[in-house]
């Protein structure tokens, strides 16, 4: 077992986290009798050669003959977690570039590789499963694997083991130059879209998708009704894939590119087993998150499970609803019967159905959540989040509701409803981040809000929450004149928050002086202008004289500069030879179906300068029509970034004229 071992100069050595010194001690525990102390080793033995991917260590390659000996030896413990390891570090090495590549690695695979073929005759099952999918990942060429893998799969009688054999097969025929051999393969796998096992059909499309993109929508029929079936379950047992029900019906869905809904609508159909049901509509929630289209089939779809009687599809449903927002508004009534729904998820922060229906009424605008959002103004434990919280676009789509004051956020039409509860939390408000998200929105609620302006003022006194309460009095503005003076003197004292108190002075009515001072200072001293650039803009000519440093911004390096300072000089000079140019080429890339955050207010900027920035809205006239959505979020935040940049787009094409 250890022949050779303390040959290796293992401190010369390196993985993740430095000297491979303790690798020979971490392989032996692997070996060892404990099952849970060699699990442990091998846990921190994958996190030391492997960690998060992206080399291929020089400790990995001296450790992977004493691995292979651990994985080929019954009784240890821990060998299928070994294999493991060794199918994450082959996958890698046939990925990443050579320069990350441990120049010893290549040949101590090729040594390596007699011992793993051995192992698909591993008298245990999972072993077995464990070793075809190494030799499935693993970038050696096909014509060395193939003839132990026919062989393997001629002897074969497990089912799970099975299907590991079919993937195994297409990878390594795809490997393989074109010979007697890979068409050998290739003829099987064909023949198996035929098979009696629902799940053998299944494993053999996508053992063929890569070379034959086409045939998984040829094959649809096939393909739903093995993910359908019970036998679906037998991929669980699998070693690549080790999931069930949702995560087949996700790895199967990734066959099917470009919008087409079929495939979802097929998984939405009724069944009988909750989980399918729940996973369809997560199906649903990725490809309505990356395409516009799909929602004219999949929303009746959606309102139909409103009434599944699992609550984590009623939840789902609802939720999608909610990310879908004022397009889904006629289905409200449907959603509002959910409202008294207490039934929780299984999650850690037991989100109930009821409160999925309140956020997509709310998004619906809809009047009929306002009692529930008065009930968590008040205080009442909810599931919705405690804070903002994002998640990527990569992630297609994360089921979580938002926080209270992002949901407020769309709900300024019945800010006088909703006004009573909330300056009784701005009495009472200790918790200093409630108050700031409380102000926050009423920042943005805008005069709207003037209702809340006496508890304002009463903040505005306590040097603890005076900020929180000047940020809504500058967003709520002249209803709030009675703050001047209070303001001017906070902008006159000594601290960091200067601009703050001069800023809200002048949008409640006070002189631009103060403003002007601390604000040209920020543009100047401060490495992230653009806020302070922004509210420059907000005085209007009373900014001139910082033309010339606006002008000179609009070249900064930073994109967020550039558009808040082309905005700025406009707003200051009336200069749109310089801020056409600049916030045109912000938005430039819409036309190829990229976003960035940065668009949504060069966007709006562009709008603002009415026919002058024709040019702009001449090149975005086609982006209102673009099926992919314009995201940079996962979650309910990317159909919002979807929906407002496509709202700014067609508001510049309005202001800029006809012409546009």
């Amino acid at each position: 077992m250890w022949v050779g071992m303390d040959a290796v100069d293992w401190a010369g050595l390196k993985h993740n986290y430095g000297s491979a010194q303790d690798v020979p001690g971490l392989l032996r525990r692997c070996g060892g009798p404990d099952p849970d102390d060699a699990d442990d080793a091998s846990s921190e033995l994958l996190n030391l050669l492997f960690h998060q991917g992206g080399w291929v260590c020089s400790a990995a390659s001296a450790a992977l003959p004493f691995i292979l000996r651990l994985a080929a030896t019954p009784q240890v413990p821990s060998r299928y977690a070994l294999l493991e390891l060794v199918a994450m570090l082959a996958a890698e090495a046939g990925r990443i570039e050579a320069r990350f590549l441990d120049p010893g690695w290549a040949s101590a695979w090729k040594r390596a590789l007699p011992e793993l073929l051995r192992l698909l005759d591993d008298p245990e099952p999972e072993i077995r499963r464990a070793a075809a999918d190494v030799v499935g990942a693993c970038d050696s060429p096909g014509e060395l694997v193939l003839p132990g893998l026919l062989r393997s799969w001629e002897a074969e009688d497990d089912p799970s083991t099975r299907l590991e054999l079919v993937l195994a097969l297409g990878q390594a025929a795809l490997r393989a130059p074109a010979g007697v051999r890979a068409a050998e393969v290739f003829d099987l796998l064909h023949e198996l879209l035929d098979a009696p096992q629902d799940q053998i059909r299944l494993a053999a499309v996508h053992a063929l998708a890569p070379r034959d993109p086409g045939l998984p929508t040829r094959r649809l029929d096939l393909i739903l009704e093995a993910v359908r079936d019970p036998s679906v379950e037998l991929w669980r047992h699998t070693s690549s894939l080790q999931t069930g029900v949702l995560g087949v019906q996700h790895w199967t869905a990734g066959l099917i590119t470009g919008p087409d809904p079929t495939f979802t609508l097929g998984l939405l159909a009724d069944h009988h087993d909750d989980e399918q049901r729940i996973g369809a509509l997560a199906q649903a929630g990725g490809l309505l998150s990356q395409w516009r289209s799909p929602a004219a089939e999949l929303v009746p779809r959606l309102v139909a499970r409103l009434a599944d009687p699992a609550p984590e599809a009623r939840f789902r449903a609802a939720e999608l609803l909610a990310c879908l927002g004022p397009a889904t508004a006629a289905h409200a009534d449907e959603v509002a019967t959910l409202l008294s729904d207490t039934a929780a998820r299984t999650t850690r922060k037991r989100e109930t159905v009821g409160e999925a229906a309140l956020w997509a009424l709310a998004r619906m605008n809809d009047p009929r959540c306002l009692p529930g959002l008065i009930e968590l103004i008040a205080g009442t434990r909810s599931g919705f989040a405690s804070a903002s919280a994002h998640y990527p676009a990569t992630d297609l789509h994360h089921v979580v509701l938002p926080a209270l004051h992002e949901l407020l956020g769309y709900l300024p039409d019945h800010a006088e409803l909703l006004l009573p509860s909330i300056c009784d939390q701005l009495d009472t408000a200790t918790d200093d981040r409630l108050l700031n998200r409380i102000c926050d929105v009423l920042a943005d609620w805008g005069p709207v809000a003037k209702a809340a302006v006496p508890q304002l003022l009463g903040l505005l006194e306590d040097d603890r929450t005076w900020m929180a309460a000047a940020k809504a009095l500058a967003g709520i503005g002249l209803a709030g004149n009675g703050a001047r003076d209070l303001l001017l003197s906070r902008s006159r004292a000594a601290g960091p928050h200067t601009e703050l108190a001069a800023w809200a002075y002048w949008r409640v009515g006070g002189e631009p002086g103060p403003a002007l001072e601390e604000l040209g200072r920020s543009v100047e001293e401060r490495r992230f202008r653009h806020p302070a650039l922004r509210k420059l803009a907000g005085l209007g000519s009373h900014a001139a004289p910082y033309a010339d440093r606006l002008r000179a911004l609009t070249a900064d390096t930073d994109p967020w500069t550039r558009v808040e300072a082309a905005h700025a000089l406009w707003a200051a000079t009336s200069d749109t030879e310089t801020a056409v140019p600049v916030l045109t080429t912000a938005v430039l890339d819409l036309t190829k179906g990229t976003y960035l955050p940065v668009m949504l207010p060069a966007l709006d900027h562009l709008a603002k300068l009415g026919q002058a920035a024709q040019p702009a809205a001449y090149l975005l006239r086609d982006v209102p029509a673009r099926d992919q959505r314009l995201r940079t979020n996962g979650g309910w935040r990317g159909f919002v970034q979807d929906e407002n940049i496509r709202t700014a787009v067609r508001e510049l094409l309005s202001a800029s004229g006809p012409s546009a």
